[in-house]
């Protein structure tokens, strides 16, 4: 991702029609925010800004080529992971909630208690919860995989509805992934 200028964010937006407008933002190291249609654009670059600190955002749709490409393909149910560099900022806490959040397996869900175990840190079942919640790419580290205790889906940055729909897409085309359960 190369730049003329030092500290920049290239940032696109893309209608996909199965879910809405989806913005994105990245920097020389990778993608580091998606903001789901539920989110004003507002939101977005105040996000961006907050974390990144740009000296200038430029709009470049050519950059997220890649990205667009492995959204469709996950949307339309033939694409599990993602292989697209990151550029993550958080705490170290939320950075090892965000990690384990990657080892769900398409397809499956596990509750905040359930990931707050997994990084033996049993008791921060609403931590968990809060990391997610600002998680800065949702779908690609897929926070929509965490219900609550009840089975149920709850707390969904994009709205329940969305996660809902996640969460049915990748039921419905689980068969076509196998992969190691957290």
């Amino acid at each position: 991702m190369a730049s003329s200028e030092p500290n920049s964010v290239y940032y696109d937006s893309r209608m996909f029609p199965s879910v809405g407008r989806i913005y994105m933002a990245a920097t020389e190291q990778g993608i580091c925010r998606i903001s789901l249609p539920a989110h004003p654009v507002e939101d977005f670059f105040k996000s961006v800004i907050g974390k990144h600190n740009p000296s200038i955002f430029i709009e470049n749709s050519t950059l997220f080529d890649s990205l667009y490409n492995q959204l469709e393909e996950y949307f339309a149910g033939r694409r599990g992971l993602f292989s697209i560099p990151l550029d993550l900022r958080g705490t170290p806490f939320q950075l090892q909630v965000w990690e384990a959040l990657t080892r769900i397996p398409y397809g499956e869900t596990r509750s905040y208690g359930e990931i707050a175990g997994k990084i033996g840190r049993p008791k921060a079942v609403r931590a968990v919860g809060q990391a997610n919640h600002v998680n800065p790419v949702p779908i690609l580290i897929p926070c929509h995989r965490v219900i609550g205790a009840t089975g149920d889906p709850v707390g969904y940055g994009g709205g329940i509805p969305l996660k809902k729909q996640l969460l049915t897409l990748e039921k419905k085309f689980r068969c076509n992934f196998l992969s190691a359960p957290l």
